[in-house]
């Protein structure tokens, strides 16, 4: 694994041996928020930043609370993820014959 970014004596302060993976994931989405609450539970909006989804994606969810959504965010499937699975695994569809002859 990479070492600490440049000038990131804070960011590896606070992230340990994964600073240089919260770094970069960073520099491809948004800055992270704080892993845990003050009551040192796990936050959902860090999670969200975690799977790649928008901000508020699942937290600004009218109704639904901090387990919720932990749960839903638990259950959900990361973007980026699928997408390469869709890559590898689907069989490419074959060209519709009357669409090639026009």
């Amino acid at each position: 694994m990479g070492g600490a970014v440049p000038g990131s004596r804070g960011v590896e302060r606070r992230w340990g041996p994964y600073a240089a993976a919260i770094a970069r994931w960073e520099t491809l989405t948004r800055p992270a928020s704080a892993p845990t609450d003050a009551a040192g539970r796990l936050r959902a909006d860090f999670v969200e930043w975690m799977q790649g989804l928008d901000a508020d994606w699942v937290t600004a969810t009218p109704g639904l609370g901090r387990p919720a959504q932990l749960t839903a965010l638990g259950n959900g499937v990361v973007p980026q993820q699928a997408a390469r699975a869709l890559q590898l695994l689907a069989p490419p569809f074959p060209r519709c014959p009357r669409c090639a002859a026009g």
